[in-house]
């Protein structure tokens, strides 16, 4: 699913980047209240639900609900299934991974980053997974500051996924950032070194890699929404928004609610 037409890269002031953060930062609580209630025998729905009741209260409204007629305020995906799962009445089960991604608009800009949770039990390898894609959103960040390209953070995604022996999805992408949820430029999890766009001051993207235990190959379930992989191997999904701010990268989003949420929980 390819949101993107092509245009020009829109580029943020300052002022612009601070209301951007807000947004993100709107997310990111709202991921720290599913990190709160996220366990087994929990529905998506009802964080779903929650998720929504929450951004609102929060001066904002769900980016993501009703944008290309999407159904929800989250998108959560369990397991196999890559992103863009829709919220269902199925609960958690011991072992399930979960991508949680979801979407702020607020005074004017969207705010967009996922995370994804560990429910019960996770096998080691799954677990490692994670911890791989964690470091490739880590790696993409690093990258994103004047002087490289777009291709240098897909670059080196790809070889820290593909050197841990996962594999990188192709057919969807990170993006731009700002009056819409989706601007340019692409930013893919894959490329080449010295490719693609240059990176400028007042850039904001999202970053996040969607890396597979088995194949690179996804495909859409019958809802027209959910991707899954194609050979029903697990997938982990990891999203930030950064800004590019005297040319080096400033996070917007953080997992900090998260986490706290999380430790809380132990």
């Amino acid at each position: 699913m390819n949101f993107l037409k092509k245009e020009s890269i829109i580029y943020k002031t300052a002022e612009e980047i601070e209301i951007m953060r807000e947004a993100a930062q709107i997310v990111s609580r709202t991921l720290g209240k599913v990190a709160e209630e996220i366990k087994e025998g929990v529905t998506p729905k009802y964080l779903d639900e929650m998720a929504e009741a929450y951004i609102r209260s929060q001066n904002a409204l769900p980016g993501f609900k009703g944008l290309y007629d999407c159904p929800s305020t989250l998108l959560i995906s369990v397991n196999d299934q890559v992103v863009h799962g829709l919220p269902t009445e199925r609960p958690f089960e011991s072992g399930d991974i979960v991508s949680v991604d979801c979407g702020s608009y607020f005074e004017g800009f969207y705010g967009d980053h996922a995370y994804t949770f560990e429910v019960g039990e996770v096998d080691p390898e799954v677990k490692r997974l994670l911890e791989v894609t964690r470091e490739c959103l880590n790696i993409g960040i690093e990258q994103t500051r004047v002087g490289n390209r777009i291709g240098d953070i897909g670059y080196h995604i790809q070889r820290h996924a593909e050197s841990n022996g996962f594999s990188v999805v192709r057919d969807l992408v990170g993006h731009g950032l700002g009056r819409k949820l989706h601007e340019e430029p692409q930013v893919p999890n894959y490329g080449r070194r010295g490719q693609g766009k240059k990176i400028q001051e007042g850039l904001v993207i999202a970053i996040e890699p969607m890396i597979n235990m088995g194949t690179e190959k996804v495909r859409t379930a019958k809802d027209q929404w959910t991707i899954l992989t194609e050979d029903g191997m697990p997938s982990a999904h990891f999203e930030h928004n950064v800004a590019v701010v005297n040319g080096v990268p400033e996070v917007l989003s953080t997992f900090d609610y998260v986490e706290q949420a999380l430790a809380a929980k132990k």
